[in-house]
């Protein structure tokens, strides 16, 4: 049996006229999700794909289906985002669409143990936090990720990239690509942290290193990761949530820690 802590924070920030992130963060299901669009688009876009999200919360899903149950939850997003915009995009509009990143994670359980299941479209990210140190799971879907990885240019010219906004995968759009998986076992990450690229693209990795890694109660560090991103700048919306394993029962704790394949990572490839 596992049992979870969370805590999450949006702002508006300091430029953007309104909030186009949206959240849902509950046992057994967490996700944040970055909308785009005009007339409201985005966040209409946004609120569809964490309502996908949120109705697997609360009717529950098989763990042993996980990643069906995303791709299912990720495709009924995208026919309603599209549904949404074929009937708002107004005449001579056509270039006009809404959408939405999304960074998913979905607690596992299941004869095998407990592990985390985690999805993402786009540049929101996902991140986790064992002994201290802060990793990037997800990989950024976006146009400077994709030079980085062809060494066309470093990390340090990506973060100020003109185009590092570009994303390359997101709902809405006229194709609906599919998205990363990564399985986690519990024992690998005490803390995740989901965000929206508004607190990403703020603040360094280092600097939610120290919030994260000194901030103990999580509810306190989601406020702090959206508080520091509004302070440098607030160019975007910013959202955060922050996950903590608080109980681990020992048969979890063992299974979790095994080697050997289980069901999720014979599809998907495990994470250390």
């Amino acid at each position: 049996m596992v049992h979870l802590d969370c805590g999450a924070a949006t702002d508006t920030g300091r430029v953007r006229s309104h909030n186009e992130d949206s959240y849902f963060a509950s046992s057994p299901v967490f996700v944040v999700a970055d909308g785009m669009g005009g007339h409201h688009g985005g966040e209409v876009a946004s609120a569809i794909a964490v309502e996908e999200f949120g109705r697997l919360a609360h009717e529950g899903y098989d763990s042993a289906n996980a990643p069906e149950v995303v791709v299912e939850a990720l495709a009924e997003s995208q026919r309603r985002i599209q549904d949404y915009g074929d009937e708002n995009r107004g005449e001579g509009e056509a270039q006009w669409y809404a959408g939405t990143t999304v960074a998913a994670a979905l607690l596992c359980e299941d004869e095998e143990g407990a592990k985390w299941l985690l999805a993402n479209l786009g540049d929101s990210r996902i991140y986790k936090l064992h002994d201290g140190r802060l990793d990037q799971v997800s990989v950024d879907h976006s146009l400077v990720q994709e030079l980085v990885d062809k060494g066309e240019i470093d990390s340090e010219a990506a973060a100020v990239h003109p185009e590092r906004h570009v994303i390359t995968r997101a709902l809405g759009g006229p194709v609906l690509r599919a998205p990363d998986f990564f399985v986690l076992p519990l024992t690998s990450a005490e803390r995740l942290v989901l965000c929206s690229d508004g607190v990403s693209g703020m603040i360094d990795d280092e600097t939610i290193e120290a919030i994260v890694s000194s901030t103990k109660d999580p509810r306190d560090a989601a406020e702090e990761l959206v508080r520091a991103a509004v302070a440098a700048g607030g160019e975007d919306n910013a959202t955060a949530i922050v996950v903590d394993v608080v109980g681990l029962t020992e048969t979890a704790a063992e299974v979790g820690a095994r080697t050997e394949p289980v069901s999720l990572e014979e599809k998907l490839g495990a994470l250390p």
